[in-house]
């Protein structure tokens, strides 16, 4: 995860002190000192939407041998032990689990921040008011486009303006709310339309995702950005930033699952001439380290597997109904996990002898495995140069 607004301008979110500490690139378990992972559970298969894109695959259907509301108690106990500062709740749809204020609120009290990905579908006032009051940090609805386009993609008629009324609902109660955006060819050239909504409706967050190629998005490699496309696209989110800093507008602008959109902004920065801004984005990315699945980022499933991110549900270290998260996510006898902990001499290609490596950890390996079979292989959604690489240097 890329933070825009802290690369531009220093500013201070909550997250920030999760990925741009001192020594944080250095870590093997957990985002800083002290600290284990933040962990994204997704509670539950089930959704009310089909989203084409979806990499859990979810539907309306009910699954079997999901974590009752007893086992992930003592999960959330677990991860309260190994110091998990942030569970982020997702799924399909986290709110059709009937249990999901009682786990969210029994997070809080054992200290770890509840946050929710959801659909913002099923947000009414009631359920705005109740997520507020029990404690949760932060609720991102996803939403991939304006009316048609974010309907198409979810697969239900209608779906845009219950997630809208959603965000409402959480803007009118004070419940911090952002925006979830996976960018891709279908809806690229709606990020300035995105950026006017998050400022008319009060929203206080976007993350700008890169469309990765799992779950039914294993299909969609044609429809991802060239790389010119994706270049523009940082143009874009770089611009409107900026914008909303000189008109004293406070958003948080995030980018997510592409590491070399920060490198991207140091080039940018270097180039306009502003040698302050681009060192100041050098630092930060230096602490951060780049990509760090497995490591300060991991991922527990509806049946308690663990997993180094929720894109690469295909590689499995343990389940939590066995093992303590800490144990299963310290061991490094599955050679996947090893390989996370300590990956730049694993890594080929491009990746492998780039001048940017310390900074990027060789970016994504879900999109590296899905379209060469290799999980050590270059990302190819990589739209740095061979020269703004250092590759033709090396020739």
């Amino acid at each position: 995860m890329i933070s825009v607004t802290k690369l531009l301008f220093a500013r201070d979110y909550y997250g920030d002190k999760l990925r741009y500490t001192k020594n944080a690139h250095s870590m093997r378990n957990g985002a800083a000192e002290g600290m284990g992972p933040v962990v994204v559970w997704n509670s539950t298969k089930t959704c009310n939407l089909k989203c084409m894109h979806c990499y859990m695959g979810s539907d309306a259907q009910k699954y079997k041998d999901e974590l009752t509301t007893d086992e992930a108690k003592k999960f959330i106990d677990d991860l309260a032990d190994f110091r998990v500062p942030v569970l982020l709740f997702s799924g399909g749809e986290p709110l059709i689990r009937p249990d999901f204020f009682e786990l969210a609120e029994y997070a809080q009290k054992a200290g770890v921040r509840p946050t929710l990905s959801t659909n913002g579908t099923l947000i009414t006032r009631e359920v705005a008011q109740r997520i507020k009051d029990i404690g949760v940090g932060y609720v991102g609805i996803s939403l991939d486009g304006l009316k048609d386009v974010n309907d198409k993609f979810r697969g239900v008629e209608g779906a845009y303006e219950k997630a809208m009324k959603g965000i409402e609902n959480c803007v009118a109660v004070g419940q911090r709310v952002g925006l979830r955006f996976t960018i891709n060819q279908h809806n690229a050239r709606e990020l300035d339309k995105i950026f006017d909504f998050i400022e008319e409706e009060g929203i206080n967050r976007v993350c700008f995702y890169h469309l990765v190629y799992s779950g039914r998005g294993e299909g969609m490699v044609a429809d991802d950005l060239t790389h010119e496309e994706s270049r523009q696209a940082m143009d874009t989110i770089i611009r409107r930033t900026r914008d909303f800093e000189e008109r004293g507008l406070e958003k948080e602008i995030l980018t997510v699952d592409n590491h070399c959109d920060g490198v991207y902004m140091y080039l940018k920065a270097k180039e306009a001439g502003d040698e302050k801004a681009a060192e100041q984005i050098l630092s930060y990315l230096s602490m951060n380290g780049g990509n760090r699945s497995g490591i300060a980022f991991g991922e527990v499933d509806p049946l308690g597997y663990v997993h180094p991110d929720q894109f690469t549900q295909h590689h499995t270290f343990g389940n939590v109904r066995e093992r303590k998260f800490g144990d299963i996510w310290c061991d490094t006898t599955n050679a996947i996990m090893a390989g996370l902990k300590d990956r730049k001499p694993l890594l080929k290609g491009r990746c492998a002898k780039c001048k940017w490596l310390y900074c990027c950890n060789g970016n994504f390996r879900t999109r590296a495995e899905a379209v060469t079979g290799d999980y050590w292989e270059s990302d190819p959604a990589c739209y740095l140069t061979d020269e703004e690489i250092g590759l033709t240097e090396e020739k």
